[in-house]
């Protein structure tokens, strides 16, 4: 069997160039479903094979990819394997990004229980609270601080994301905080949307209530017609 040449687009990118939010939403979606394949054994697809699992169309699989260099080969597809891992590189998934959690209560619970962010690379290292009750104490042997404690815990260890769990209220100020302490990246789940004016620090605002109403509303539209 002749080797195939596949493209090494990665090392092309300008990573200065500026991708659609759409085309960055996709990605992971990309990643999962590769994955997907692997584990069923699958060695190579085509952007027509992929754009049925993806609900969309080989000619945006293509445009998608292309973004970053490309990682076809004409009349072979992709290979599941290197397509997936380079994938993989672009949303940093190489590297291991030491995650703090500030607000202890049921949704924070449930992430450190999730251990398949830690298998991605996002392992919390520590939470914090106002409750004096849950200081000293552990979830998944996670231990939960004072939220005094903040800002000496991140002067003596690295974190990467800090993850908000916490009212509303409190948000805004919380983020403040650890703007100022050198935290870049937030990801964020009070009921408030942040935004900084320094262009270094990322925020990724989540609102399960919104994913919810759209379902709500593909109900209700799905009964409408009938």
């Amino acid at each position: 069997m002749g080797r195939i040449k596949l493209t090494y687009g990665i090392e092309r990118v300008n990573m200065n160039e500026q991708i659609s939010q759409a085309v960055i939403r996709r990605l992971p979606r990309y990643y999962r479903y590769l994955g997907d394949l692997l584990s069923q054994g699958v060695e190579r697809i085509s952007s027509n094979e992929l754009s049925v699992k993806m609900n969309s169309t080989a000619s945006q699989i293509r445009q998608d990819l292309n973004n970053f260099g490309g990682f076809g080969q004409q009349g072979y597809g992709y290979n599941v394997k290197f397509l997936h891992e380079e994938i993989g590189k672009i949303l940093g998934l190489d590297k291991v990004h030491n995650m703090i959690i500030v607000g202890a209560g049921n949704l924070a619970k449930a992430i450190v229980r999730y251990d398949k962010f830690e298998r991605l690379g996002f392992p919390v290292i520590a939470m914090f609270d106002v409750d004096s009750k849950l200081f000293g104490t552990k979830i998944n042997d996670i231990p939960i601080y004072s939220l005094d404690e903040l800002e000496e815990f991140i002067k003596n260890n690295r974190v990467d994301i800090a993850a908000l769990t916490l009212p509303k209220n409190n948000a805004v100020k919380t983020a403040n905080k650890l703007v100022s302490l050198g935290i870049k990246s937030i990801w964020n789940f009070a009921h408030v949307d942040l935004q900084f004016d320094d262009e270094d620090v990322v925020v990724e605002n989540v609102h399960l209530s919104d994913s919810l109403m759209q379902l709500s509303y593909n109900i209700t539209r799905k009964c409408n017609d009938e």
